[in-house]
């Protein structure tokens, strides 16, 4: 199938084999006969079977193929069946009892996505968030000195570095690394029976609990506490709530940097290439469609954090409505670790216009003054510091004249004015110094998270 035949953009536009390899159907296929290997190695421990017997079974296993077992499926109506069906078929009389036996359906799905969802953190997603994660603190550190006008509610604020600002994205996104490292851990698997009551297996098995816990320890799963016939969807959904959580911190962040962006305001931009197409009407444009492609794909993922958590209800032992929603689990992986090599991508060639940054800070600099006068005057006794920095604000600009001009002709305040030290007239006088510990800071965040990731 050429793959511009394919429906989802994932397959087409947004992933590549890497993620193939452990998100795609032939790997969920192969991470179900890896649990039917493991199944026939345990059996074989405990005497059941021969050790020959579960070898032919684990080189079966590894020689299924996605596109036999749905050949199979058409024939049998059950997915589970058909790969059972297709490792028989290249075993021995002999070994043929032994292929999925004692199992359930789900012993074998909901115990090889836990193996494969850990795998795909391993290789996939925490790899891709950790290279972002390092260029944000090169760039941090690298910008941590660069003045910046601090926003909220849209406006002007107070004075920052933008790597301070940086430094934000850096502490939150390594959260959500440790987050998902944790939830990864903790994945369980199962081999409990149709209703979690180990019935089947304790017809053969004295400790059919054990028998459960050292087939998972050949898949290097946890054993669920209790089961039924399905995983407790907890351990799951937790990380499927740290995937979505640093889906979150990428689209918080692109959609801050695509602002940035904005003509009026020209802080940063991308690295355009040489014979990169803006606009297919106007050629002047450069537009920021890495960081607002991060933000569209966020809005195609964070959304299914509800059918994840609708998918932990499950009618008395188990029924089907969640076995077609959670098929589609895998692109969530996909989705995330595309966009946080987008970014890692363009962060590393970052355009960052410090004119521009200083312009912007300027339009502002009277007016920052306002709050550090206002606390200073406090401090020092003023009754009623805030509304006469407020009424004096507004003078300011009915005049078109400074603040500080308008306060230091003011002899009531004098001796206020008078009992400040130094550096705090040096901030009155300078706003550009009035960064607080933003630079501090940075430095201290990104450190940390140096440290934590062995940087």
């Amino acid at each position: 199938m050429n793959k511009f035949d394919n429906i989802s953009p994932l397959d087409y536009r947004y992933s590549d084999s890497e993620a193939a390899e452990l998100l795609g159907e032939e790997a969920r296929i192969g991470f179900q006969a890896r649990v039917e290997a493991a199944l026939a190695t345990t059996l074989a421990k405990q005497g059941i079977c021969s050790r020959e017997i579960a070898k032919q079974i684990g080189k079966a296993s590894k020689e299924v193929r996605a596109e036999e077992v749905y050949e199979e499926e058409n024939v049998t109506r059950h997915d589970v069946r058909a790969l059972v069906n297709c490792i028989r078929r290249r075993v021995s009389d002999e070994a043929k009892p032994f292929v999925h036996f004692g199992a359930t359906s789900y012993d074998i799905v909901d115990t090889a996505n836990a193996a494969r969802y850990k795998e795909a953190c391993d290789k996939l997603v925490l790899p891709s968030l950790k290279r972002f994660e390092k260029t944000l603190i090169e760039l941090a550190l690298r910008e941590k000195s660069t003045l910046q006008i601090g926003r909220t509610h849209g406006q002007h604020a107070e004075p920052i570095t933008f790597g301070f600002a940086l430094a934000g994205y850096v502490n939150r996104l390594g959260s959500r690394i440790v987050a998902i490292e944790k939830a990864k851990d903790a994945l369980e698997g199962k081999f409990s029976g149709a209703v979690g009551a180990y019935n089947g297996s304790s017809l053969f098995i004295k400790d059919p609990i054990s028998f459960e816990k050292s087939i998972l320890s050949e898949l290097g799963l946890k054993q669920c506490m209790h089961s039924t016939q399905v995983v407790a969807p907890e351990t799951l959904l937790d990380l499927l709530n740290a995937l979505v959580s640093a889906f979150n911190v990428l689209a918080n962040f692109a959609d801050d940097m695509r602002h940035l962006q904005r003509s009026e305001i020209a802080e940063i931009g991308e690295a355009f290439g040489e014979k990169q197409v803006g606009s297919s009407t106007m050629p002047h444009k450069r537009n920021p469609i890495n960081f607002e492609n991060v933000k569209s794909l966020w809005k195609a993922f964070m959304p299914r954090v509800v059918t994840y958590n609708m998918d932990a209800i499950s009618e008395h032992q188990r029924d089907l409505t969640n076995s077609a929603s959670q098929r589609f689990v895998p692109e969530l992986f996909a989705g995330l670790v595309s966009s946080s090599a987008r970014l890692n991508k363009v962060c590393e060639k970052m355009v960052v216009d410090k004119e521009s940054m200083a312009r912007n800070f300027s339009k502002s600099e009277q007016g920052i003054v306002a709050e550090p006068l206002y606390l200073l005057l406090a401090a020092k006794g003023h009754a009623d510091a805030h509304e006469y920095v407020r009424k004096k604000t507004l003078e300011a600009g009915e005049q078109q004249v400074s603040l500080m001009e308008l306060v230091n002709e003011d002899e009531e305040i004098k001796p206020f004015l008078e009992r400040l030290s130094p550096p705090q007239k040096e901030i009155l006088d300078n706003p550009k110094k009035y960064t607080g510990q933003a630079e501090q800071k940075t430095v201290e965040v990104c450190g940390y998270w140096k440290v934590q990731f062995r940087f």
